[in-house]
């Protein structure tokens, strides 16, 4: 079947993360759904463009962004390039298709002040959890690691000696994360706690929760969420903020480019420089503030 094939080609060839196959899977089946409810069709292999448009317009209709459309029609774009690539189809109906116009998410990052009154006033829970959720926080922040990356981090890839993570990304790309002192401090804190645990099934992996699973993506949210909803009024407080927050902090400080790029795990300098609209505000303000001109 073309769709197990396509599976196995982003599995296998293109290392695409479980994750992502399995947005990919849900796309196309939800195509598919769609085409059996709508035009009596099966087989999605061989549709013309009208039914995709189709397709769109339900979409739109049921409330679903622009955003989301989009990478659901590129879900079903890159399965035909597939076909193509196989033989099993001549073109790709989406080959002329224009995405949908979106509005430019603006992600603002938490402020030095923000990160101080969570790491330094907050009073965190001097327990098994509380000293995970500090650690997962400074670690984030120190990092900036990915919230996958986080969950999937495996004891022998922590290095307290030489301090560094080594951390599977993206595509399974590899890359070495330094550690800076207070987070090698809070992983020692961590593992002593961690071994108190009574039942520790996901022994490999670092994040635990009480019972002794490794933590999941909604359990880092809220943890994230929970904490600095207490300090701050940003209505997005999410791990991917955290992320924004550790490049946005370096790029403040005067980090090069290219070294936040490999610390982030990015393939191209396109990805980091997202984050520098922060670092062009603080040079403005240090320009206005410091050059002569400026007061005349």
């Amino acid at each position: 079947m073309a769709l197990d094939a396509f599976i196995s080609y982003l599995s296998l060839e293109k290392n695409y993360s479980v994750h992502t196959i399995s947005a990919y899977r849900k796309d196309l089946e939800s195509f598919r759904a769609f085409c059996n409810d709508k035009f009596d069709s099966v087989s999605i292999d061989n549709i013309e463009y009208v039914v995709v448009r189709n397709w769109i317009v339900d979409l739109v209709n049921s409330g679903i962004s622009n955003r989301s459309i989009n990478r659901k029609v590129a879900s079903l774009k890159a399965y035909y390039k597939f076909l193509q690539r196989i033989g099993e189809l001549q073109a790709n109906p989406l080959a002329k298709h224009k995405a949908l116009k979106t509005t430019k998410k603006i992600e603002v990052p938490f402020s030095e002040k923000e990160m101080e009154l969570v790491l330094r006033q907050i009073s965190f829970n001097d327990d098994f959890e509380g000293i995970r959720d500090k650690l997962i926080i400074e670690l984030l922040y120190t990092s900036g690691i990915r919230r996958a990356e986080l969950i999937n981090l495996k004891t022998q890839n922590v290095n307290l000696v030489g301090g560094t993570l080594k951390v599977l990304g993206k595509r399974n790309k590899e890359r070495l994360v330094p550690l800076l002192p207070s987070t090698k401090e809070l992983f020692q804190e961590y593992f002593t706690e961690r071994k108190s645990l009574d039942d520790i099934i996901d022994d490999d992996y670092v994040f635990l929760t009480q019972s002794g699973n490794k933590v999941y993506e909604t359990l880092v949210y809220r943890i994230i969420n929970g904490y600095f909803s207490k300090v701050s009024s940003k209505v997005k407080k999410s791990p991917h903020i955290l992320r924004h927050t550790f490049a946005t902090h370096l790029l403040n400080k005067g980090a090069d480019l290219n070294s936040v790029k490999e610390l982030l795990g990015h393939s191209s300098l396109a990805s980091t420089q997202v984050y520098t609209h922060n670092s062009i505000a603080e040079l403005k303000k240090a320009h206005t503030s410091a050059h002569p001109r400026s007061k005349k």
